[in-house]
C-alpha cells in the first residue's frame, strides 16, 4: 500500500474522474483516427477498442483502464496548459499501446482480453497484424500533423518509447525459452515493455505544452518507475488475479510459462520451495502435455512460488517502485493540485485488482 503520509492527499482526488476525463477527451479523437483506416481494418480496430461487437453492432465494451490517456492529459497541466493540449499525445500513446496489445495477444496465444475474444481469434491472425501496424502508423500521424516544434519533440519521445516497448516484447518471448532469468533481466524487460510507454504518457502532454527537457525527463522518470510498479502488480494478477476482474484465465501467466517477477524472484530464493519449483518448471519446459495440465497442477506451482517468497517480493517491489516514482516529481515545478493527481494515479496503480 502507499505510505500513510499520502493518505490525506489521496482522499482529495477522485481517480475515477481523472481516468474518465482522459478517456472522454481522447476517445472522439481516437475514433476519428481509427475511422481513417481502410475497410475492414476500421471495423476490426473498432471491435478491439470495444466500440462494436463481433457482428459489427454498436457495443459499450471495456476499453481498458485509461491510465495512459489520463497521464498524458494531466501532464499538459504541469506547464499551465489546458488539459486538451495533451489530447493528441494521449491518442498517440493509446494507439501505440493497442498496437502492442494486438500483436502481443497473437504472439502469446491469448484468446481473451477485456472479457471477450481477442482480435486474432475473431478476425484472424492476419488482421491482428495489419491493424496493429496501422495503429502504430496512425500514432505518429496524429502527432506530426500538428506541425509544431513541440509535436516533433513529442514524436521523438514516442518513437523512442515504441522501440523500447518492442525490445521488451522480444526479451519477454526469448525468456520463455530459458530455464532461468535473473531478477535484473526481468526488471529490464518490464522497464522496456511497460515502463517506456507509461514514461512517454507521463511526459508527452507536458512536451506538447512547451515543457523544457529537464521537466519532461523528470516526468518520464516518474512514468518509468510507475510502469515498473504497474507491471509488478500485473504480474501478481497474472497468477493470482480473479478472472472475473482481470478478464483472463486463471493462472494466466503460468499457462504461458512467463518468466514474470514472482516466478523469477521465487527461483532466485534459497530453500526447498525454490528448488522444487525449479525442478518442476524445468520439467514443464520439456513436457508435451503442458497444455492439458489441470487447475490443480497450476495451483500447486502458484503455491510453490508463494512459499518461496515470490509473491511477497513482487508486492514489495511494486511499493518500492511506487515510492521512486513519487520522488521523481520532487524536481518538477507544478501546481499542487496537479502533483496530488499524479500521486493519486500512482496510488491507484499499486492497489488495483485488474
Amino acid at each position: 500500500m502507499p505510505p500513510a503520509s499520502q493518505a490525506a492527499r489521496r482522499t482529495a482526488v477522485d481517480v475515477s474522474a481523472l481516468l474518465e476525463r482522459g478517456r472522454t477527451l481522447a476517445t472522439p479523437v481516437l475514433r476519428a483516427a481509427v475511422d481513417r483506416l481502410a475497410p475492414p481494418m476500421d471495423t476490426v480496430a473498432a471491435y478491439h477498442f470495444g466500440w462494436i461487437d463481433a457482428q459489427g453492432r454498436p457495443a459499450d465494451g471495456d476499453g481498458g483502464k485509461a491510465v495512459r490517456p489520463a497521464l498524458a492529459v494531466l501532464s499538459a497541466e504541469v506547464t499551465g496548459a489546458a488539459p486538451q493540449t495533451g489530447v493528441p499525445g494521449a491518442v498517440a500513446v493509446e494507439l501505440v499501446h493497442n498496437f502492442s496489445l494486438l500483436h502481443d495477444d497473437l504472439m502469446d496465444g491469448d484468446e481473451q482480453r477485456r472479457h471477450r475474444d481477442t482480435v486474432w481469434k475473431v478476425h484472424g491472425p492476419a488482421q491482428a497484424i495489419l491493424v496493429g501496424d496501422a495503429l502504430f502508423a496512425l500514432a505518429n500521424e496524429v502527432l506530426l500533423e500538428l506541425g509544431t516544434v513541440e509535436a516533433g519533440r513529442a514524436t521523438r519521445r514516442l518513437t523512442r518509447a515504441s522501440r523500447a516497448l518492442i525490445d521488451g516484447q522480444a526479451q519477454d518471448i526469448s525468456y520463455e525459452h530459458r530455464d532461468r532469468v535473473s531478477v535484473e533481466e526481468c526488471l529490464e524487460m518490464e522497464g522496456n515493455k511497460t515502463g517506456a510507454l507509461l514514461a512517454c504518457a507521463s511526459s508527452i502532454g507536458a512536451v506538447l505544452g512547451g515543457a523544457d527537457e529537464r521537466t519532461a525527463d523528470a516526468l518520464e522518470r516518474y512514468g518509468h518507475h510507475l510502469g515498473l510498479a504497474f507491471q509488478a502488480v500485473d504480474d501478481l494478477l497474472g497468477i493470482w488475479g480473479d478472472p472475473e476482474s482481470t478478464g483472463k484465465q486463471t493462472w494466466s501467466d503460468l499457462r504461458q510459462r512467463k518468466k514474470s517477477l514472482p516466478v523469477v524472484a521465487a527461483l532466485a530464493a534459497d530453500g526447498p520451495a525454490a528448488t522444487r519449483l525449479g525442478e518442476i518448471l524445468a520439467a514443464d519446459a520439456k513436457s508435451s502435455d503442458f497444455a492439458n495440465f489441470s487447475e490443480e497442477e497450476f495451483a500447486a506451482r502458484a503455491a510453490l512460488i508463494e512459499e518461496a517468497g515470490g509473491r511477497e517480493w513482487t508486492a514489495e517491489e511494486a511499493r518500492r517502485q511506487h515510492t521512486i516514482a513519487i520522488e521523481a516529481l520532487d524536481v518538477v515545478d507544478m501546481p499542487d493540485r496537479v502533483r496530488e493527481q499524479f500521486t493519486a494515479l500512482a496510488d491507484f496503480v499499486v492497489v488495483r485488482k485488474r
